[in-house]
């Protein structure tokens, strides 16, 4: 029994790489079955049938299979094996060293069966080396780090810049992946980084902006008004300063200069004027401004969104309920009130009273001149 155990563990190995190929070929090929003469559980049976057979029986059989086998190399020119047959054989025989294997009566030479043995070999060691995703591994978390910190902390670089020196350190790194990490974390290129968006401007500078817009209404009885008006970003407060019918470059000039000087005295810091580029707005209207270093911001040519505050208050105006001059007066609104003070009444400032407590009397503007009486027609 000592000398057949060696002859066991080759019919056991071989069975069990003749079970994976099978299974393999089965997947490529539906019709192949376990009936096969070569499957593996007929091996099995025929290592079960041979184990209580003598030493004197097997070699007769031998004999016999061996006479069989030279009858039917006379008659086929050359067999074709299937891939189950080459693991087997290859199996039971790369063992066996190649003096051995030429005494054999095999349908195929030794060095054919040594050749299957290296092509199992190198199957099976290339798919433990392959890797388990396709594509090229990705970057080092710490080099990509260093990408991103170089990025950040220098917006004027682009990645051919980053590339030189993450060389300099040693570090080699192709200018195709460091866009690619700039692109993945939301970074723009170099000559977007360093420019600061308007969104941005709006944010970082709102206590010191205030944006004007003309708009036109209609009155009840259908004569249209153009109305001046600005807005404060910090605290939403809105100024209506003049409405007439024929807006001249003096009338706008000095709402510009009445503007100014409501600034001083609510003692509030302005930088900055965002306005549109309507032609009512003169030159003498800017100076005024630029006088008391205010920088005037024009908006882009049909870009509402860049004064979005103001065009959405503007737009609040339009929107609000009036009575129309030919209908009458029918239950209030309960609209109507809310809307009126959401858009008339400005935001109490720290210090001011509160609503519902009296206000005093503002005193008399010494700006305005004081308005003449209508002239009646003659008769």
């Amino acid at each position: 029994m000592g000398a057949e155990n060696p002859i066991q563990g080759l019919l056991a190995a071989g069975s069990r790489i003749r079970l994976k190929t099978a299974r393999r070929v089965r997947q490529d090929d539906p019709s192949c079955c376990c009936d096969c003469p070569t499957s593996p559980s007929r091996s099995s049976f025929t290592l079960i049938r041979l184990m209580p057979m003598s030493d004197s029986d097997k070699n007769v059989e031998i004999l016999i299979l061996r006479h069989q086998l030279a009858i039917l190399q006379r008659q086929i020119d050359k067999p074709r094996l299937t891939p189950p047959d080459r693991a087997y054989l290859a199996a039971l025989l790369h063992r066996l060293p190649r003096p051995k294997l030429r005494q054999l009566h095999l349908i195929i030479s030794p060095d054919t069966v040594l050749r299957w043995h290296r092509d199992l070999l190198r199957r099976h060691n290339a798919k433990q080396s392959r890797p388990k995703r396709a594509g090229r591994p990705p970057t080092v978390r710490s080099i990509q780090t260093l990408v991103l910190r170089l990025a950040r902390e220098n917006p004027s670089w682009g990645y051919r810049r980053i590339r030189g020196e993450l060389a300099v350190l040693g570090i080699k790194i192709a200018p195709s992946t460091i866009w690619e990490i700039l692109k993945t974390n939301g970074i723009q290129p170099a000559p977007q980084r360093d420019h600061q968006t308007w969104p941005t401007f709006l944010r970082s500078q709102a206590h010191a902006i205030i944006a004007a817009d003309f708009f036109e209404t209609r009155t009840l009885t259908g004569a249209g008004l153009y109305v001046f008006a600005v807005v404060e970003h910090a605290t939403r407060r809105v100024r209506v300063l003049g409405a007439t019918a024929h807006p001249t470059a003096a009338w706008t000039a000095q709402l510009a200069r009445n503007l100014v000087m409501d600034l001083h005295d609510a003692s509030v810091t302005v930088k900055y004027l965002i306005r549109d580029r309507d032609s009512r707005y003169t030159a003498a209207f800017d100076a005024v401004f630029e006088d008391e270093d205010i920088g005037i911001v024009k908006t882009g040519v049909r870009v509402p969104r860049m004064n979005a505050i103001m065009e959405r208050w503007v737009r609040s105006c339009r929107a609000e309920p009036r009575p129309h001059p030919d209908r009458e007066p029918g239950p209030p609104d309960a609209r109507a009130p809310r809307v009126r003070d959401l858009l008339q009444r400005a935001p109490v400032p720290p210090g001011a009273p509160r609503r519902g407590t009296p206000t005093p009397a503002p005193p008399p503007d010494h700006r305005t001149a004081p308005t003449r009486p209508p002239r009646h027609p003659q008769t």
